[in-house]
């Protein structure tokens, strides 16, 4: 209970005076590991390993929920960029620090193992940072995150490649298992080809099955055990558990439950992120610092150097330019989190020394802690207005990471939604739809319609499905508490919204303003006038003032509607006096607009009957 306190203590007091700062909530974590750490107050220390061991699955949620944004089209189109940018940089970067450190009298196969692991990048850091920013989905977020997704792909190779290049006699890793190199290659296919399987038949058909207990605590425990279970496969395997995760969540990406899992897995992400970056913090080892501050200083120095000098060289060749290619590079110019594991198991295959790997480590975590600060650096150099424009300069499929670029939200989809849903379609109006009842969500997936499961009602749900973006919010359940609740959550955390809800009657409908919302459609009132306007044509009324009586009367009650919202008329003698006026009111008001437009009908016909 002291360490959790500890730790929770830490981050409660560092990151927000680092975001105060502008130094950003990574600086912040790190920091906070820094000085609780066993080389500085030693306030934790000896569980320092399952520490970082559990929150590393931080960072097999955050890849679990990439993967959610990312559908396979998607990917497909960004095979260019994940290849070609992120197939580049590594290939450079390994042959760039292979020929240093060859220089520095160490052996090929040492030299090729340091030039892998310090060619890879943080996913933590560099995601952290950019989502921070809000440049994510832009070109240089998307830049960072194909160059990251082919360094985590590249992870399986390099941990495959590590025994052969055994200087020292070391225990051969596929006799010990008793697997040939085919047999698990064919393994790890296998395993890949069920996770698909099994997200398109089986886990689908688990959510449904859990959202229909409408228990929302079964449902997060769902999620985290579906990560949670895929992550122990892959690593049962002897492969990435967050590249297992990424895919669980690209299998998922076309998913009706979706949104809903991201806002489950969210909070948790969070939290274990954070809880990683205070341990890398209270990793770095101040003693070793000190007794070789030159050789730690070189390392990592050069490191950034490099990574920064070869980013740039192909961000450029890739066509991002001036601060873009800046703001790319200086993100990426870092030491992974995956190096500990990779250095770990070199050093257990003897193809590293630990008088080697020791400082190399300290030196990829300082170059970690480096990169908030190296992106201030980037900000203080760069103006707002070029910050706006890299914001602002999206790919053309990037939309499809966040709710399609929809500017409508539409929250319930029985019968008023899906009418509303068609007349929007007919003039081009793309929506996100959320619905709560998992058998209604499955009806309609069937005809192919876009619509996620999930309860609108709360304020990451409508993140998620893209409030900050849309302009639009309409409500169409036939819950009225549930219709206020959706309301107080979207005025309070996403005020710039419109809000258009469905009521049931006159009642619901003044509930509904006076709890702001900017206009309130009544079930039958609609649907009323209708059919006293077809009444009026079918007993001989013409149809021009059947039209016209439909309209004053609707425009009246409306303007009365919104007048009772700001009246209180509680009191029944008072609310009966109030009615009795208004009823005196629409008829004087309906019988001199009827005498205008019968005045109107007659100077046309005198008009019409003058010879030309």
């Amino acid at each position: 209970m002291f360490q959790i306190f500890v730790f929770l203590c830490a981050a409660v007091i560092s990151v927000p005076i680092a975001k105060k700062l502008g130094l950003g909530s990574v600086l912040g974590y790190l920091i906070a590991g820094a000085f609780i750490g066993p080389f500085a107050f030693a306030l934790v220390g000896d569980q320092l390993d399952d520490v970082m061991h559990i929150g590393e699955f931080g960072v097999v949620m955050m890849l679990f929920l990439v993967g959610l944004e990312l559908h396979p089209k998607l990917l497909w189109k960004m095979r260019t960029s994940i290849i070609g940018l992120g197939g580049l940089q590594l290939l450079l970067t390994t042959l760039v620090i292979f020929l240093i450190a060859v220089s520095f009298d160490l052996a090929w196969q040492t030299s090729l193992v340091v030039g892998l692991v310090l060619s890879l990048s943080s996913t933590a850091i560099v995601l952290q940072t950019l989502e921070e920013k809000a440049v994510l989905k832009t070109n240089v977020g998307q830049s960072a995150f194909s160059v990251l997704l082919f360094q985590d792909i590249a992870v399986i190779p390099i941990l495959a490649i590590l025994p052969l290049l055994v200087i020292a006699p070391a225990i051969d890793i596929a006799d010990e298992q008793g697997l040939s190199g085919a047999l698990q290659a064919l393994l790890i296919l296998t395993v890949m080809v069920a996770i698909i399987l099994a997200g398109r038949y089986l886990i689908r058909p688990l959510f449904r099955i859990i959202a229909s207990t409408k228990l929302r605590e079964i449902f997060t425990a769902t999620a985290l055990m579906l990560v949670v279970g895929i992550s122990l496969l892959m690593e049962s395997i002897g492969l990435s558990a967050a590249l297992g995760a990424f895919l669980a969540g690209v299998v998922l990406a076309n998913s009706e439950y979706r949104h809903q899992l991201e806002v489950e897995i969210q909070p948790f992400k969070g939290m274990l992120l954070g809880l990683f970056f205070i341990s890398v913090g209270a990793s770095i080892d101040f003693d070793l610092i000190m007794s070789s501050p030159m050789k730690i200083l070189v390392i990592a120095t050069l490191l950034v150097l490099v990574k920064f000098s070869i980013l740039i060289f192909i961000a450029r060749a890739f066509g991002l330019r001036g601060s873009s290619s800046l703001m790319f590079s200086f993100s990426l110019a870092q030491g992974s989190e995956f190096a500990f594991v990779i250095l770990r198991f070199a050093t257990q295959n003897n193809v590293l020394t630990t008088e080697l790997v020791d400082p190399i480590i300290v030196a990829v975590i300082i170059s970690m802690a480096l990169t908030p600060l190296l992106m201030v650096l980037n900000d203080r150099l760069m103006k707002k207005d070029t910050i706006d424009k890299i914001k602002d300069d999206k790919r053309p499929y990037s939309d499809d990471m966040e709710s399609n670029g929809a500017k409508v939200i539409l929250a319930g989809y029985g019968r008023f939604g899906q009418i509303l849903e068609r007349m929007l379609k007919l003039n081009n109006v793309d929506m996100t739809i959320l619905e709560y009842d998992p058998l209604q969500v499955d009806l309609v997936r069937k005809y192919g319609n876009k619509i996620y499961y999930g309860d609108a009602s709360r304020m990451e749900m409508l993140g998620a499905a893209g409030a900050d973006d849309a302009k639009l919010l309409i409500i169409g359940i036939d819950d009225h508490e549930k219709s206020k609740e959706i309301m107080e959550t979207a005025r309070r955390y996403y005020p710039h919204l419109k809000i258009f809800s469905r009521a049931h009657g006159r009642r619901e409908a003044i509930e509904l303003y006076r709890a702001d919302a900017d206009y309130v459609i009544r079930d039958i009132f609609g649907s009323s006038l209708l059919a006293g306007r077809e009444a009026l044509v079918e007993l001989g009324v013409s149809e021009r003032k059947a039209m016209r009586t439909m309209m004053v009367f609707r425009e009246y009650d409306e303007k009365r509607l919104k007048q009772t919202v700001i009246e209180d008329d509680e009191d029944d003698m008072l609310g009966l006096a109030i009615s009795q006026q208004y009823h005196a009111d629409l008829a004087k008001v309906m019988e001199d607009d009827l005498a205008e437009l019968d005045k109107q009908d007659a100077q046309k016909s005198a008009s019409d009957s003058i010879p030309s």
